[in-house]
């Protein structure tokens, strides 16, 4: 689905002691289409720098597309139906494949919410014994940052991909299959596995960082768009950035924000499970930003991860080759909010 945000815009915002010159007039903003998937922690700053109307700010009035999942959302990429957005790690290295996508930032670090988690009925065995998972069904959504995570640790358990059968869902039908005992095991992320421990009883039997996963979201852009539209990237890099900032500085709001945000994504969880997917999915400010892609020492700590990932995708058929990560994470978009003073204190700024 698509929304257009206008918004009515100060004359002037200030971040410490500099200042973005902004327009009054919807007509002269800049019109940039923004993809995300729904209800998901990492596409949360879109939301709220619209609630706050911080595009209009740096000059942009985007266009939003809503995604059910990352494998569509990329596929989308093929009309230039998008030109920015947020997705996760996996369908960021096939996007490049196959579309030449960009990856330009990192969302978050998400090792800690794609997940294995077991049914209230099976997880005290298979939690003393990892090895009776041989021979199970494990329902998940196939080449995503869950099957990742689920592949890590069965390695992790001793076990190997052939030992149990990996049957493929949407996350939306393995919280139904799950809640209604159809399945007992599932690779799903947040906020769908809070979901699970909420409404079905399932726990988690293992993590993606529990199986020595490292799985950052990505952060895209078109690589003919960025390639075209150097400042319009970097402009909406920043607003990304200046929600975390805010988000941090203000975390009771950022939950009620995020309340909104989960509920029109059909995604109903406490606040307490709120507070957890702040506390363990880091985000990266600018200078985090850069320093995880940063390649003076050979290949940057995002080039690693994501070679990681091309490899498991290779493995599982997905990809044909493995691409270097060198190819398509392009830090270019960070060092241009950097190098300009007004837009990178407004990245780094959280006060408003």
């Amino acid at each position: 689905m698509n929304r257009l945000f206008a918004w009515p815009l100060a004359a002037l915002l200030c971040a410490g002691s500099a200042c973005l010159p902004v327009t009054s007039r919807a007509a002269d903003l800049t019109p940039i289409k923004v993809s995300y998937q729904p209800a998901l922690y990492w596409a949360l700053p879109f939301y709220v720098a619209t609630e706050k109307g911080w595009w209009a700010q740096v000059g942009l009035k985007p266009e939003f597309s809503v995604f059910p999942a990352g494998v569509p959302q990329i596929a989308a990429a093929a009309s230039k139906s998008w030109d920015v957005g947020g997705t996760g790690s996996v369908p960021a290295v096939l996007g490049y494949q196959r579309f030449g996508i960009k990856v330009i930032g990192l969302t978050n670090d998400e090792s800690q919410g794609n997940v294995l988690m077991a049914s209230k009925a099976r997880y005290d065995a298979i939690r003393s014994n990892p090895a009776a998972l041989k021979g199970q069904t494990i329902v998940l959504t196939s080449n995503s940052t869950g099957d990742y995570a689920v592949q890590a640790c069965l390695k992790k358990y001793g076990l190997k991909k052939a030992d149990v059968t990996l049957k493929n869902m949407g996350q939306a039908e393995i919280i139904s299959a799950v809640s209604s005992g159809n399945a007992d095991f599932a690779g799903v992320w947040a906020p769908y596995d809070y979901t699970l421990e909420e409404k079905a009883g399932a726990r988690v039997l293992c993590s993606g960082k529990d199986g020595g996963a490292i799985v950052p979201g990505a952060i895209v852009a078109r690589g003919d768009y960025a390639q075209e539209h150097p400042e319009e990237v970097a402009k909406f890099v920043a607003v990304y950035l200046h929600a975390w900032a805010w988000m941090r500085a203000h975390p009771d709001d950022a939950i009620a924000l995020m309340k909104q945000f989960y509920q029109q994504g059909g995604v109903n969880i406490s606040d307490e499970s709120m507070r957890k997917e702040f506390a363990t999915r880091p985000t990266f400010d600018l200078k985090q930003q850069l320093a995880e892609m940063d390649r003076s020492k050979n290949a940057s700590p995002a080039d690693e991860s994501f070679n990681a990932i091309a490899q498991f995708m290779h493995a599982s058929g997905a990809l044909a080759t493995v691409p270097d990560a060198k190819q398509y994470i392009d830090d270019g978009p960070m060092k241009r909010v950097m190098s300009d003073p007004k837009l990178a204190a407004f990245a780094n700024d959280g006060t408003k």
